[in-house]
């Protein structure tokens, strides 16, 4: 595969356009999540370990994702009759309804989202797509085929992005769970002098570079 064909969107850029095949129906992607956060996740393949999983972990995770206002879709370049099967085998052995579309992609699909790499074959790579109600990507996650995902940094992912979106902050590192300010959020740096000499009087912080607040 040549290097050139393989496109992945970056942060801030829009999600490719791209009509799909799904195990619930035919979708329009971002079009018809429009206005929602959604995450796409793409797998290797249907029926190996990992992904099973990684599934079940996702699907165990749709309350805190609903709460959040947050569409979940699966992808992988199996056809869709091999997804229905796959779910259907997930639902008899493991007990666990898979309730969100998988997408039934194929490499041009792929491609536009830098889902096949040339050194793996034609199996898709575990990327993770977090895009905002606008259609633009927010955050990318990119792992080999043989590292499970951690679902838990999924969905505290979504919920920094939202809090800093609604609120005009950063979020710290292990946010909400930081070592220095716990669940604080950390104020955007003086963009003046004046305002940097005010900045201590009006918040908590080290310096007044690094300053913070209680987030509500």
């Amino acid at each position: 595969m040549d290097e050139k064909n393989i496109n992945m969107p970056l942060l801030g850029d829009e999600f490719p356009q791209m009509d799909v095949v799904t195990t619930q129906g035919p979708m329009s992607l971002p079009g018809d999540l429009k206005g929602s956060w959604f995450v796409l996740f793409s797998h290797p393949a249907d029926f190996t370990p990992v992904c099973t999983t990684e599934f079940v972990g996702f699907q165990r995770k749709m309350k805190e994702f609903e709460a959040l206002g947050v569409k979940l879709i699966g992808m992988s370049v199996d056809q869709v009759f091999s997804h229905i099967k796959w779910i259907e085998w997930i639902k008899e052995k493991l007990d666990v309804e898979i309730t969100f579309p998988v997408v039934a992609a194929n490499d041009t699909i792929a491609n536009k989202l830098g889902m096949l790499h040339p050194g793996k074959g034609t199996n898709t790579v575990r990327a993770v797509f977090i895009v905002d109600p606008n259609g633009k990507v927010r955050l990318v996650l990119y792992y080999p085929q043989e590292i499970g995902r951690n679902m838990d940094e999924v969905v505290r992912a979504v919920k920094a992005l939202k809090v800093s979106d609604e609120n005009g902050v950063a979020t710290p590192a292990n946010w909400p769970e930081n070592e220095l300010i716990k669940d604080r959020v950390i104020i955007p740096p003086a963009s003046n002098q004046k305002d940097a000499a005010e900045r201590l009087n009006k918040y908590e912080g080290y310096d007044w570079w690094f300053c913070y607040k209680p987030l509500n």
